[in-house]
């Protein structure tokens, strides 16, 4: 028996995936048959992706809100389109984009070139968002630091008596853990000072 699924995506565990369900669910889809990650889409190695398209079999289709939910890698998309469409022969419908809609083409060459030539210049966009959003990133971060502000977390100060803590600590006077509670600090940032103060 033929069976449709649903994919979501979103690319952070914060993000909401309502609007993606909304529409998986009024397209027919039975809510158990949707998977969903929350993670970034520059690749395919997504847990809920891989279990999704072991399940997908000859005749089924898979319901995907738009282009970008699927993958954001302009190769990727591709080579993921040709895995279900030509492998696995399913189906896939992206319901914000009518065109691609690999039903009903049938056997009509002209609608097979459309879906591929929309799909292809979809992905590549998909991929250019991608590469805009990384380099506004990087732009908004060079930008903070020209104007002085301080990225990242701050840095603890050494504490005065670190040296004298420390090499009690090395000299089997006191415990790690007495060491960390006197100084105040985590056994990462102890271990990390003793090796550049080369105690």
């Amino acid at each position: 028996m033929v069976k449709q699924y649903g994919y979501v995506r979103v690319s952070s565990k914060e993000q909401n995936t309502d609007r993606q369900k909304i529409a998986l669910l009024e397209a027919g889809i039975v809510e158990s048959m949707i998977y969903t990650d929350k993670q970034s889409g520059k690749d395919f190695e997504r847990p809920k992706y891989k279990q999704l398209l072991k399940k997908l079999k000859q005749g089924d289709t898979l319901f995907i809100h738009s282009i970008d939910r699927l993958g954001r890698n302009y190769d990727e998309i591709i080579e993921q389109w040709r895995l279900i469409t030509k492998e696995k022969h399913a189906d896939i419908v992206i319901l914000d984009m009518p065109l691609l809609d690999t039903r009903s083409k049938g056997k009509d060459l002209t609608g097979t070139f459309i879906a591929d030539l929309v799909l292809q210049i979809l992905s590549y966009v998909a991929q250019t968002e991608r590469e805009n959003i990384r380099k506004r990133q990087a732009e908004g971060i060079a930008a903070a630091r020209e104007r002085g502000v301080h990225l990242g977390r701050e840095k603890k100060p050494l504490p005065q008596n670190f040296p004298e803590i420390a090499t009690e600590w090395r000299n089997k006077i006191i415990t790690l853990p007495q060491a960390l509670e006197m100084l105040g600090v985590g056994r990462t940032y102890f271990y990390e000072k003793v090796r550049e103060l080369g105690i």
